[in-house]
């Protein structure tokens, strides 16, 4: 009984361990997000106090109003929209028809093919940046919607991964099934191999438009005109022109993080069981 009680004691302990380290990480990744908003509502003189106050006294949302009075936040923010969402439908798409061959169909060289595809992985992205730059100019795509997406469109090898990696599990005889009652390929994909690998296509779709909602060093290089700016572009004008304004410098911060963590709180838990669902089969 004794030795029931201690160790029910210890599993206790381990418990409370474990949430007491969760709950500071938590607390710790959460506050600068939290003083980013309060900052964001406090009048100039409380911002330049000191010592610095966490609490505000006189919470007002003038710097939000002058975010979009003094700049065309509004374009910004259709743009970094219609360039991630865009993306992120065709890398999706292409993502998961590239990782149903891999998975599926056998033809010469596949294998291979997969393990160059994945050493890819090991190439850094700044690489591409200026022979992209070179292809995007001869094709007269500068300061464009086309130069900022088209090039992008190239399917990320992790997506591929990643769906390859959960459509190996799907049986075989869901597809010889689908077969013998006169599918094609296509329509094998559209209603047997989607509907099951929702949760891998909900994640790869959040990853993506997360990446490029942030993306900042194509845009820079490609755009020169301010109606094709993006969201992270105008944060950098932001500060530029407006650095004393602290406030409104908040403000368009986290104007410009609250799609990413409404898009997160949303589908968080496709997330989760995307990669618990995926893990490294195969």
């Amino acid at each position: 009984m004794w030795h029931e009680l201690n160790m029910r004691k210890d599993a206790l302990t381990v418990k409370l361990f474990i949430y007491t380290f969760l709950i500071a990480g938590a607390v710790t990744m959460v506050l600068p997000y939290l003083w980013m908003f309060i900052t964001s509502i406090k009048p100039l003189e409380e911002i330049q106090s000191y010592p610095p106050s966490f609490l505000v006294k006189n919470p007002t949302f003038e710097p939000y109003e002058d975010l979009f009075r003094l700049v065309p936040m509004i374009r910004y923010i259709f743009n970094s929209l219609f360039v991630a969402g865009a993306i992120t439908l065709f890398n999706v798409f292409a993502a998961s028809l590239a990782g149903y061959a891999f998975a599926k169909h056998k033809f010469w060289g596949r294998d291979k093919l997969f393990f160059i595809l994945l050493g890819s992985l090991m190439i850094p992205w700044q690489v591409n940046i200026i022979p992209g730059f070179i292809i995007v100019k001869t094709l007269g795509w500068l300061n464009t919607y086309r130069g900022l997406i088209i090039p992008s469109m190239a399917c990320c090898a992790f997506g591929i991964f990643l769906n390859r990696q959960y459509i190996s599990s799907i049986p075989d005889d869901l597809i010889d099934t689908a077969k013998i009652d006169g599918c094609s390929e296509f329509m094998i994909y559209r209603h047997v191999i989607l509907p099951l690998i929702k949760p891998v296509v909900a994640t790869l779709a959040i990853f993506t438009f997360i990446q490029q909602w942030n993306n900042f060093v194509w845009p820079l290089v490609i755009i020169h005109t301010s109606d094709m700016r993006t969201v992270p572009l105008a944060l950098t004008v932001l500060t530029g022109q407006f650095g004393a304004n602290f406030a409104m410098v908040m403000a368009g911060a986290v104007v410009a993080t609250l799609p990413m963590l409404v898009v997160y709180l949303v589908f968080q838990k496709y997330i989760i069981k995307g990669i618990a669902m995926t893990g490294l089969k195969g």
